[in-house]
């Protein structure tokens, strides 16, 4: 609907961040042609969303995006756009009735700023999942559970996630976060979509590798992937660089939004030792 012919004027809506990158793809003179201005509440969830991302987004909609963090078992926290732009990155502060934890591989608390396991409140209490006494045992204490985020909160209370723990790249001995990655990545403007893994490495244990899904009207190419590259090098810490690009038609994901990574991971590892 244009801002001639507001049409029915929506007012709701919710997103995951791959809707995000494929609106600000977008041509400007596009988005002009579209009537925003009666949007309230736009809710995103599901997946990671890079910061440049939503602050592109909030200044396009307004102060009118809101983003929660939590699961089919329980959850959860929730932020604002006001809060969020005060608190970049963050997904939000436990919600009335929630608790959040961060915990060591001990089940110890962490303090404010460690990076440990994410564990939320399950309102249903204690539970079981179905048929899977191993996923029980390792997903839940008491009434928490996890899905296996790590990330950490800080001493107001304020909850950060840096990735999965089964996404972690573990090079060198150092641990690197896969979303830190893409969330710079995804700023190319001739990157589509990408996920970012670790792939096996004789001296390293595991190195970068950056799987691309170009953007539309985009070409890949060996000077794309120099192009990728060098682009990573000019706005990321050395240690976190992808040593590698490579290309998809698409990236698989899930109808939720989440990116199906172990498909992609898969074909890397097939005949190596890999954590899944």
């Amino acid at each position: 609907m244009s801002e001639t012919n507001p049409g029915y004027k929506v007012t709701a809506t919710h997103m995951v961040p791959t809707m995000f990158h494929r609106l600000l793809e977008l041509p400007q003179e596009v988005r002009d042609k579209y009537y925003t201005s009666s949007l309230t509440n736009v809710v995103h969830a599901a997946a990671p969303c890079p910061a440049d991302t939503k602050r592109k987004m909030i200044d396009w909609f307004g102060p009118v995006i809101y983003e929660y963090y939590a699961a089919t078992e329980g959850g959860g926290a929730y932020v604002n756009s006001q809060e969020w732009l005060e608190n970049p990155g963050t997904v939000g502060k436990a919600w009335p009735g929630a608790q959040l934890l961060i915990l060591d591989d001990d089940g110890k608390e962490l303090p404010a700023n460690e990076i440990g396991t994410i564990y939320m409140t399950s309102p249903m209490g204690e539970f079981k999942y179905f048929k899977d006494d191993k996923k029980t045992a390792e997903s839940t204490l008491g009434n928490n559970f996890t899905v296996g985020d790590m990330g950490y909160l800080t001493e107001d209370g304020w909850l950060f996630i840096c990735d999965r723990k089964n996404d972690m790249i573990i090079s060198g001995g150092v641990n690197i976060y896969p979303a830190e990655v893409e969330a710079v990545l995804h700023q190319h403007p001739k990157i589509g979509d990408v996920a970012v893994l670790g792939v096996p490495d004789k001296d390293w244990g595991e190195s970068v590798k950056a799987v691309v899904e170009v953007a539309q009207g985009v070409e890949p190419s060996d000077a794309l992937a120099e192009e990728i590259l060098q682009f990573a090098a000019e706005n990321m810490a050395k240690y976190k660089l992808p040593r590698s690009v490579d290309f998809m038609d698409a990236l698989p994901r899930l109808t939720t939004g989440k990116l199906y990574k172990r498909l992609i991971r898969d074909k890397y590892w097939e005949g190596h030792e890999k954590k899944v």
